[in-house]
């Protein structure tokens, strides 16, 4: 995350004779100042180009033609100041291949910006770049996408683009690149498939990549790729415009556009969806950013004091319950849905958003297709918004359509992120039975104190692992010393298994399929590439794990009673059923989602010694999955010897 800098001189927050007096903090300013047109930003044609910026404090405003992206002294332009605040000037020509910035006066002063509705950047994103769109589209573009009747279908697999190539025992040519995910046939150590190939085959569904916009130099500096860098991308610079980074040429601003297109286009033809990582919540810096130097005050949010507030810990937060704010972040939204064919939102704190912005998304894309996913971190955080305006998971109620992380099922699972030598209920943590079952239900009213904050299964995203803190395998090797590496695998194989098994939307991190570890970092956004890459080397040595995951895979896509649709579906068809301390069992009864099987009995044993227990008489029990953790089944008795998963049907 970016380092917020210290302020040299005091913010301006705009000329009064501007605004009639009206400060950007009163509440009269959105009433006043928002503006609803579709024209912000940049309209180009080969004929002319039409440019439309909102700044409604500023006491003049131009714009500045640049005809490279190093060029120092540009063209200056007049704006002419217009409705709402917004100034307006069209430049007749071809201006395509030319760059442009804003300036504008403010209390004085000049502040030079990119525009914030800005689709191309030049390197660095340090300007705004002229160019005809249709041009970046390649030449296989189609609109259709992989079917998906329900979120709870998906199966997402998060990945940072640059982990998943630049092994050198990856076989892939474009390492760190967006066409090194689009590249097909390749293969690692010992001949196995690596990739796009290795994801396609593992049966998941989705692909969520971690930020793909614009993100700061602070963060990697495009003009130096040839050196070591690395970062996850949460320090957002310009939103509506792909990182250069992952481009095999960042000086060219056409394209990072046409190579992130022809990769999700490559992802689409393989039955693959994308889920694109936002992160609207904070800026890489409050001072800095194009935003404050526009319309200083207005886009973030601040203390009483006159400080920023900081519920993000990076240094700022967007104050997303303003018009224009808000506005700009679904129409952000609307346009990677549109010009990217974007599948599908993770929105990094949703927490810190209002519910009024994430119900407006929610509502603009089921115009668009309704089955595009919104998932955010639903966290309930302190910040300056008004506790029931944020949109957290004390308010899933009301954000239908909308998922939540489900932090409390992930530490139940495997114990507390934060306490790292915490067991779970997976490597022999005491008390933990009661919130795995709550996990199991999708986090929904199941009964009587058995229940979280969904109302519907497609609220809870299942995880036992993600980019943040340690790896699931990590957290074992920090909470079970003294255990075998063999333990640990059927520890490790257990948690996925409960994710694929349970109710709602499964979510697994890249690597994950392979025991993946980063070698205790726990945060790792900005650590070497040696500690972040996926380590094919590793992926060779535990072919058995990668096979388990497939399985689990496609177990969950066979049996449609591991994705019942609705809470009333779950408490109608699951019953959880007598199990002894470290065990979980439930059966999904009388052909629970249509499903072929009549009845579905499930046994999760987190018990080293084993367990006996007894089957509910509902018929002849014989086994779908996991028969090598079974010692005996006979009679309406099951014996397990070890730690897994068991799955039983009656036809």
């Amino acid at each position: 995350m970016s380092v917020q800098k210290e302020m040299k001189e005091p913010i301006h927050y705009g000329d009064p004779a501007a605004t009639g007096g009206i400060s950007v903090f009163d509440r009269e300013f959105d009433e006043l100042f928002s503006y609803e047109g579709d024209d912000l930003g940049l309209s180009y044609s080969s004929a002319g180009s039409d440019f439309c910026l909102w700044a409604p404090t500023a006491g003049e405003a131009v714009l500045i033609l640049y005809d490279s992206w190093q060029e120092a002294e540009g063209r200056r332009l007049p704006m002419a100041r217009d409705v709402r605040g917004t100034w307006r000037i069209s430049v007749p020509g071809d201006l395509d291949g030319q760059f442009y910035t804003y300036a504008v006066l403010i209390g004085g002063q000049w502040h030079e910006a990119v525009d914030p509705y800005a689709r191309a950047v030049g390197v660095n994103g340090d300007k705004g770049a002229i160019l005809d769109l249709r041009k970046t589209d390649p030449a296989r573009w189609t609109e259709g996408k992989p079917p998906l009747q329900d979120p709870v279908d998906a199966v997402i697999y998060e990945l940072h683009l640059r982990d998943l190539s630049v092994h050198p025992g990856s076989g892939i040519k474009h390492k760190g690149q967006y066409l090194g995910l689009a590249e097909a046939g390749t293969r690692g150590p010992e001949g196995i498939v690596t990739g796009l190939d290795h994801i396609a085959a593992l049966g998941v569904t989705h692909v969520q990549l971690l930020p793909i916009y614009d993100y700061a130099t602070e963060s990697v500096d495009e003009t130096r790729l040839a050196e070591p860098h690395y970062n996850w991308g949460y320090d957002p610079k310009n939103y509506n415009a792909p990182e250069g980074s992952y481009a095999t040429d960042p000086y060219l601003p056409g394209l990072r556009i046409r190579e992130l297109k022809t990769m999700i286009q490559a992802l689409h033809d393989r039955g693959l969806r994308v889920i694109m990582d936002v992160v609207y919540n904070h800026v890489y810096d409050g001072f800095l950013i194009n935003f404050t130097k526009l319309v200083p005050g207005y886009y973030l949010r601040y203390k009483q004091d006159g400080r920023l507030s900081n519920g993000s810990g990076c240094g700022n937060d967007t104050a997303s319950e303003r018009k224009m704010m808000s506005r700009f972040i679904v129409e952000s939204v609307l346009y990677w849905a549109k010009e990217y064919h974007i599948d599908g939102f993770r929105f990094d704190l949703m927490g810190l958003h209002d519910i009024g912005t994430m119900n407006e998304i929610r509502r603009r894309l089921d115009e668009l297709d309704p089955s595009i996913i919104t998932i955010g971190e639903g966290w309930v955080m302190d910040m300056e918004l008004a506790e029931e305006l944020r949109a957290n998971q004390s308010h899933a109620n009301q954000m239908p359509g909308i998922g939540h992380f489900n932090d409390g099922f992930r530490d139940a699972v495997k114990g507390n992120i934060f306490l790292h030598d915490q067991k779970g209920f997976i490597s022999g943590g005491i008390g933990f039975e009661h919130n795995v079952k709550v996990g199991i239900a999708g986090g929904i009213c199941y009964a009587p104190g058995l229940g979280q904050f969904a109302q519907e299964p497609q609220q809870s995203v299942n995880f036992v692992e993600c980019h943040d803190n340690h790896t699931l395998w990590d957290k074992l090797l920090l909470s079970t010393p003294g255990a075998e590496d063999g333990q640990r695998i059927a520890m490790h194989h257990l948690a996925s298994a409960i994710v694929l098994t349970s109710q709602g939307i499964p979510f697994i991190h890249a690597g994950q399929e392979f025991l993946r570890t980063k070698g205790l970092v726990e945060n790792s956004y900005k650590s070497p590439v040696e500690v972040n890459w996926l380590d094919w080397v590793r992926c060779a040595e535990h072919k058995e794990s990668v096979d388990y995951m497939k399985r689990l895979i496609a177990l969950r896509a066979a049996h449609p009673a591991f994705r019942l649709r609705t809470a009333d579906e779950i408490r109608d068809h699951l019953v959880f059923e007598e199990a002894q301390a470290h065990t979980v069992a439930f059966t999904l009864r009388d052909h629970a989602g249509g499903d072929s099987a009549q009845h579905l009995y499930v046994l999760y044993n987190a018990n080293a010694d084993g367990a006996i227990l007894t089957l509910p008489e509902l018929g002849d029990w014989s086994v779908v999955f996991g028969g090598e953790h079974i010692s005996s089944l006979d009679s309406g008795v099951l014996a397990t010897d070890s730690i897994g998963m068991i799955v039983l049907t009656v036809i």
